[in-house]
């Protein structure tokens, strides 16, 4: 970021600081430290008057600080190894509304981030997939997802016939063959920002009814961006996906959430099942699923940016029901 960046967002930090009672803030390498700028593994540290990167945050911490905000992320040895005489609070109630609007530099990041996510799944379809195992697959995507520069994996699916309905599935030996349904999903970050997309494939040929289910995924993923107008609750997309999916029959299948903030982190504001106003900048993961037990799921996700003229998929979105992708190797 460029100096005048930090400066201006530590401003807006200092603002919320004050109205907050918070004395000084301690944040480790995390989503909110690279808010601030922070570029290495030690702590921030961000007083009335100082912004300091350091091995010692206490030295930092003013004499006499009462409320200290620490970061979400830090764990428990390093809460205790700050040894800091002060209350200890959640540095979120400061920064976390400061982050829910994108600035257009973001956007654009985030929108980069999405479309290489997209194009590692789209090259995934060229891989040859027939016989081969759930974990070998999830590990040649790793190595196209590393390939597109993407600087961490935060997750990575790859589920085959009844595994499709897991859920928090994570890869294993089964084999993938003629006849699964085949669901995959990246996440990762790319130039500091975080996408997701994840896509549903047929192996050869679709199961039996999979394509009406995948069909009505779909269909509430569409509900769910009309619904993503601001300033329309964010709620009101979480109840457009579940109108389209309860009126379906699939209600008791439906996957708990539908979505989530995402930006500098995977998973943060706006938090879709609260009615926080949606407002230009906001950006999220969509994400409707329907999961069968030990049948088959279907989830797609892709990065949604609110405007002015209405919600923006970053990427280029899941085809329609009629073309599901069916894989021929």
């Amino acid at each position: 970021m460029t100096p005048e960046r930090v400066e201006a967002r530590l401003k807006a930090v200092r603002t919320a600081m004050a109205d907050e009672g918070v004395d000084a803030l301690v944040l480790r390498p995390s989503p909110d430290f690279r808010f601030l700028g922070g570029q290495g593994a030690d702590f921030l540290v961000v007083t009335r008057d100082t912004l300091a990167e350091t091995a010692d945050p206490a030295r930092w911490v003013p004499e006499g600080a009462r409320r200290v905000g620490v970061d979400a992320e830090m764990r428990v040895r390093e809460l205790f190894g700050l040894a800091i005489e002060a209350e200890l609070v959640p540095a979120s109630a400061v920064l976390a509304p400061l982050r829910l609007r994108k600035e257009p530099d973001e956007l654009a990041a985030l929108e980069r981030a999405a479309l290489r996510a997209e194009e590692v799944l789209g090259q995934a379809r060229e891989l040859a997939w027939f016989g081969a195992s759930e974990r070998a697959m999830a590990a040649a995507l790793r190595m196209l997802a590393l390939e597109s520069g993407c600087e961490e994996v935060l997750a990575l699916r790859v589920a085959a016939g009844e595994h499709t309905a897991r859920p928090a599935h994570l890869p294993g030996d089964r084999v993938i063959n003629p006849g699964d349904a085949l669901l995959v999903s990246l996440c990762g970050r790319w130039d500091g920002y975080c996408a997701e997309v994840a896509r549903v494939f047929a192996v050869a040929e679709p199961p039996e009814d999979f394509e009406a289910m995948y069909s009505v995924v779909l269909a509430a993923y569409g509900a769910a961006l009309a619904a993503a107008r601001p300033p329309a609750p964010a709620s009101d997309v979480v109840r457009a996906v579940g109108a389209v999916i309860d009126g379906s029959g699939y209600g008791r299948f439906a996957a708990a959430h539908a979505g989530r903030g995402v930006g500098l982190g995977p998973d943060e504001g706006p938090r879709l099942g609260e009615d926080t106003p949606l407002a230009p900048g906001m950006t999220f993961c969509l994400e409707p699923a329907i999961y069968v037990p030990e049948l088959f799921g279907a989830r797609v996700a892709d990065v949604v940016a609110c405007t002015e003229a209405g919600p923006v998929v970053l990427s280029s979105g899941p085809p329609g029901a009629a073309s599901l992708h069916v894989l021929e190797r």
